[in-house]
């Protein structure tokens, strides 16, 4: 966890190593006592919803060769899930009304 900031709160889902592991962490002064740790029941039904897209679009290519291509390839996925989301701070590029060839250019570009 180094060069990282620090969580003040970690949401865990209900699977039990998960929990064991981050009570490690603190015992062994990695993760300091005063973060909290939440469960979740849903969480991975959350985390599953959000990857639907990215495994629909997996499906056809029947996976990827190596994992240099499946970073380019799910990164590329997630980005334009972003935009759709309006995750994206595009402000400078007019905000809403920002057409999406501008929009990709300048999130290629960063």
């Amino acid at each position: 966890m180094k060069g990282q900031r620090t969580p003040t709160k970690i949401t865990l889902d209900a699977y039990a190593a998960s929990h064991r592991a981050v009570s490690d962490l603190k015992q062994s002064g990695e993760l300091p006592q005063r973060v909290l740790a939440r469960t979740s029941k849903y969480l991975n039904n959350m985390i599953e919803q959000d990857h639907r897209r990215i495994k629909q679009r997996l499906r056809p290519m029947l996976g990827l060769k190596s994992f240099g291509t499946a970073a380019v390839v799910i990164g590329g996925i997630e980005l334009a899930e972003k935009i759709k989301k309006g995750q994206y701070k595009i402000g400078k590029l007019g905000g809403r009304t920002a057409m999406m060839p501008e929009i990709w250019q300048a999130a290629l570009a960063a």
